[in-house]
Parts: structure tokens; sequence; C-alpha cells
């Protein structure tokens, strides 16, 4: 009996934890994605002077955009974040120069721990 009561506080203690994993390793994998995307970005306005506008996106990175004279492909293709949505991208940025941010788990604006957006801003 007292093992069985030892194991639950153990299982209580360990479980949540666990179980949080997941969630974390999807909020790591979409900062080092955004810091990947940051990295392109700057590639891009060494090359053209500027970054790409919100109406070219993030597509600018692996398309040329019309009038852009030094593009050169800075990724080979767009990454979705880990919950299946494409990153959102704004220039100019509210939180800084360029923003690139996901919704989060909700894909929505806004939410708190899973669902909160996570950001350029973030890193």
């Amino acid at each position: 009996m007292v093992v069985v009561v030892i194991m639950g506080i153990l299982a209580a203690l360990i479980v949540p934890r666990v179980l949080d994993r997941p969630d974390q390793a999807r909020q790591v994998a979409a900062r080092q994605d955004i810091g990947g995307l940051m990295q392109a970005l700057k590639l891009y306005r060494l090359d053209n002077g500027r970054y790409p506008t919100t109406q070219q996106g993030l597509q600018a990175l692996v398309a040329r955009p019309d009038s852009t004279p030094n593009w050169r492909p800075y990724l080979e293709r767009l990454p979705n974040d880990p919950w299946g949505h494409p990153y959102q991208y704004l220039s100019p940025g509210v939180k800084g120069e360029v923003d690139v941010f996901s919704f989060g788990a909700d894909g929505k604006t806004g939410g708190e721990q899973n669902d909160a957006d996570i950001g350029s801003w973030d890193l």
C-alpha cells in the first residue's frame, strides 16, 4: 500500500512535466525558424537595400519579386510553423523594423501559454 502511495505521488510530480515537453519543443522550434527567417531577411536587405514589403512577404526569400535587381534565393522553401500554419510577416513591423511571427497553437492573434504569439521580438 505504501509503495502504491509513493508511486502515485511520484506520478503526480513527473507526469505534468513530461506532458508539457511537446509544447515546449514546438515553441523552441518556432523561435529557431524565426531566427533563420530573420537571418535570410537581413541578407535580402544587404543585397537590395531594403526589406521585402508586407505585400511581397516572406515569399520574396524564395521567389524573385518584381523590381529586385540583386535578388538571389535566400531559402529553398518557406517553413510552416510547428502547428502547420504559415509564418506571418510585417514590414514595417509593429515591434521592430520588421516582424516575423507565429500565432502559436491556436492560430489566432494573442493568447497565453501554448497559444501565445511567438515572434522576432522574442529572440
